[in-house]
C-alpha cells in the first residue's frame, strides 16, 4: 500500500459530491486497502473541508455575491441546499445527522455544511452532527463494499 494511493483516497473523500461515497468503495474495491484503513483515511478526508466551511462559508458566500455569475450560481445552490434541509427545521441535530449519514448523492459532509450555515446552527453542534453522520455513512458504505468484494472474489 502506497501513500500515493492513500492520499488520493483522502483527496477523494474531501471532494465535494463523492466524498466518501466514492473513496471507500475505491479503496476497498479497487486498490484492495484494508477495510479499516479504508474507512480511517477516508472518514478523516471526508471531515476535512467541514470546519473550513462552517467557519469561512459566510464570509466567502458575501464576497462571492457581489459578482453577479457567482450570485446566481450561490442562489441556485441554497435553493437546492433549502429544499434538501427541510429535515432540519423538523429535526435539527438529529436531522443533520441523517441528513449526512444517508449514502444519497447531494447528501454528506459538504451539503450539511451548507445546511448548517443555512439554518444558522452553532459551530459545535454542527460539527458533531456532521461527524455523526459522516461515521455512519462511512459504515454504512464500507459495509456495502464489503459485500461488494465479497460477491466479486
Amino acid at each position: 500500500m502506497r501513500l500515493g494511493i492513500l492520499v488520493e483516497i483522502f483527496l477523494i473523500a474531501a471532494s465535494p459530491v463523492v466524498e466518501l461515497r466514492l473513496a471507500l468503495p475505491l479503496a476497498i474495491l479497487a486498490y484492495q486497502i484494508p477495510w479499516p484503513i479504508a474507512f480511517l483515511v477516508s472518514f478523516l478526508g471526508n471531515l476535512l473541508p467541514v470546519p473550513f466551511l462552517l467557519l469561512f462559508l459566510n464570509p466567502l458566500i458575501r464576497f462571492l455575491s457581489r459578482i453577479s455569475i457567482f450570485e446566481r450560481a450561490i442562489n441556485r445552490l441554497f435553493e437546492r441546499t433549502r429544499r434538501r434541509g427541510a429535515i432540519i427545521n423538523r429535526y435539527e441535530r438529529i436531522g443533520l445527522i441523517l441528513l449526512v449519514a444517508i449514502p444519497y448523492p447531494g447528501t454528506g459532509a459538504w451539503t450539511g455544511s451548507i445546511v448548517a450555515f443555512l439554518f444558522g446552527l452553532k459551530f459545535k453542534s454542527a460539527f458533531l452532527s456532521i461527524t455523526l453522520g459522516v461515521f455512519i455513512a462511512g459504515v454504512i458504505v464500507t459495509i456495502l463494499s464489503l459485500l461488494g468484494y465479497w460477491v466479486v472474489h
